[in-house]
């Protein structure tokens, strides 16, 4: 594990292993760079991969206030780590957060390839509530850390209740509420686009660095719409679907998209 400290001094972990083009992993939410190693391991002969602990998470630091504009500066950090550029690879709201950089870094990122982000731009699905990240927000500041991971899980990510219970009793959970006051940072970066509108992904029209959209064949419907509609609306952009696959595609099918598309 080694460190590199953001913009705004807060120190950043990351595991660094492979050879090759610099290629940095960005998770999703609650997730840390434990969870990207077994990506990291089959993709890090082609590569070199970057797998961090977003901020909040893991070993990295955090620092108040949040924005979404700090966690870009952590993803620079870990380009200028890499020499100066690199692939860039987002999963889920990471995935958002790897446009937002795309976005903000033009210069930095080489080529960008995202999977499902998680967006609601019709009625395939209900949208989040209005007060989703405010009732986040509220949860996590009085210490009902697991009602926050609970009200994430069945309003942002759609599990249904009873399969929440169950999920309760499970090993991971105890890691999961650890990060648990890092998922309004998630919902931030969403910002609008899970309320039905197709129109809050324009903000990403300017990214013109080339782009791999990735779902699931085995994902809701509504993961195929987003990534359908983020296709068209990047300049250079196309869509990819893995037969089988739902919102956590195995690496074996994910990393030979990857380095097609990275190394093609």
């Amino acid at each position: 594990m080694r460190t590199v400290l953001s913009k705004d001094g807060t120190p950043i972990a990351f595991d660094q292993s492979g050879q090759g083009p610099a290629l940095i992993l960005v998770a999703g939410a609650t997730a840390t760079r434990v969870a990207e190693a077994s990506l990291a391991a089959v993709l890090s002969p082609h590569f070199t991969v970057f797998a961090y602990d977003r901020r909040g998470r893991g070993e990295s630091g955090d620092t108040a206030p949040y924005a979404v504009e700090r966690e870009v500066e952590d993803i620079e950090a870990l380009i200028n780590v890499a020499g100066g550029s690199a692939f860039v690879f987002g999963h889920s709201s990471g995935a958002v957060l790897a446009l937002e950089a795309a976005r903000l870094l033009p210069a930095g990122i080489t080529k960008l390839a995202v999977y499902e982000p998680p967006f609601i731009i019709d009625d395939s699905r209900p949208p989040v509530p209005a007060d989703y990240i405010p009732h986040l927000i509220e949860l996590v500041s009085s210490d009902r850390r697991g009602e926050a991971v609970a009200y994430f899980m069945q309003e942002a990510v759609g599990v249904p209740a009873e399969m929440i219970d169950q999920m309760r009793q499970s090993p991971m959970w105890p890691a999961i509420e650890a990060v648990a006051h890092t998922i309004p940072y998630d919902g931030t970066i969403m910002g609008d686009t899970m309320r039905g509108n197709p129109a809050s992904l324009r903000k990403w029209a300017s990214v013109a660095v080339p782009t791999l959209v990735l779902d699931g064949g085995a994902s809701h419907v509504h993961m195929h719409h987003g990534a359908q509609e983020l296709a068209r609306i990047l300049p250079d952009a196309q869509h990819q679907r893995l037969p089988g696959q739902d919102h956590g595609p195995a690496d074996d099918v994910l990393a030979p998209a990857l380095q097609a598309f990275f190394l093609g």
